[in-house]
């Protein structure tokens, strides 16, 4: 079921199959900023990641010694997600484990994902809730992809990312088989600046683990409309399209990120892997905010 949220600004719809936002319009005009999930290029729209991001070695990991398998990104965004409340201006949705979960995430949790929408904004809040009788562990983020071009008569080329710090930046490395290496490579130089372009992610995503910025705006050359994701306290970044040039790009704040080729440890030693006490939560967020 497709439910939607709106005041005179800003008008969301969002799934509670995988509990993903499926639309953004700005209601000035009824410009569409969120990606329509076109599968010809990704069928998606801006899914959650959890309890992994990115791959795993050979789509396996292990936990006290038993493999498990998962596919990439995780479990989040094939899943139903059950409604658990909504207002004029929020809506909740709930993924709660099962014993099909417990079958390839041996972890007993509720993630519940919320919307808030105020002014030109929505907020996307994520609550992971340990329900087990152990320490459980965990990876979680955002993949939201968005219109670029905005305008159907410009071009990619027309667009380019603006953070809201001058940035000294390197870019985590991939291998071959899109495995992370330990290698980093020289990005961003006193810059605030990414130029968008058709080979900019040849090589897959650019993956930031040292920003100073917590902003990322999507901006024109030839006009003022703009969006923007806000993404305080998350210790990477990546950003993403196909390699082929698709009229859309990610912008994804993450707690954790894919496996290195060489890792071969249990799930809980993954770089980046957070974990929960009994009983215990976590909680972050990250704003998208439409300019018009």
């Amino acid at each position: 079921m497709i439910y939607s949220l709106e005041n005179e600004k800003i008008k969301i719809t969002v799934s509670e199959h995988g509990g993903e936002l499926h639309s953004i319009t700005g209601k000035k005009e009824g410009t569409e900023y969120l990606w329509n999930g076109n599968p010809e290029y990704w069928k998606y729209h801006a899914p959650h990641l959890f309890p992994i991001i990115g791959k795993l070695k050979d789509s396996k990991y292990r936990v006290d010694g038993k493999e498990y398998e998962l596919p990439s990104h995780g479990l989040a965004r094939i899943s139903q997600f059950t409604l658990l409340s909504q207002s004029n201006e929020s809506i909740t949705f709930e993924l709660k484990f099962s014993d099909k979960s417990l079958e390839v995430y041996p972890y007993k949790f509720s993630l519940q994902v919320t919307y808030d929408i105020k002014e030109n904004s929505v907020k996307v809040s994520y609550k992971v809730i340990n329900l087990d009788d152990k320490k459980i562990y965990f990876s979680i983020g955002a993949h939201p992809a968005f219109m670029c071009p905005i305008e159907k008569t410009e071009i990619l080329e027309d667009y380019y990312l603006k953070f809201n710090e001058r940035e000294d930046s390197s870019i985590m490395c991939f291998d071959r088989n899109t495995y992370f290496t330990h290698e980093k490579k020289d990005y961003l130089t006193n810059s605030d600046i990414i130029e968008l372009k058709k080979d900019i992610f040849k090589d897959d995503a650019l993956v930031f683990d040292d920003l100073k910025s917590n902003k990322i705006t999507i901006k024109s050359k030839n006009h003022n409309k703009s969006l923007s994701v806000e993404f305080d306290g998350f210790p990477y970044m990546g950003i993403w399209a196909p390699a082929d040039g698709a009229p859309f790009v990610c912008i994804e704040p993450w707690f954790g990120h894919a496996d290195y080729g060489d890792f071969n440890g249990d799930f809980k030693d993954k770089e980046g892997i957070m974990f929960l006490e009994e009983g215990k939560e976590f909680s972050c967020s990250y704003i998208i905010s439409i300019e018009e």
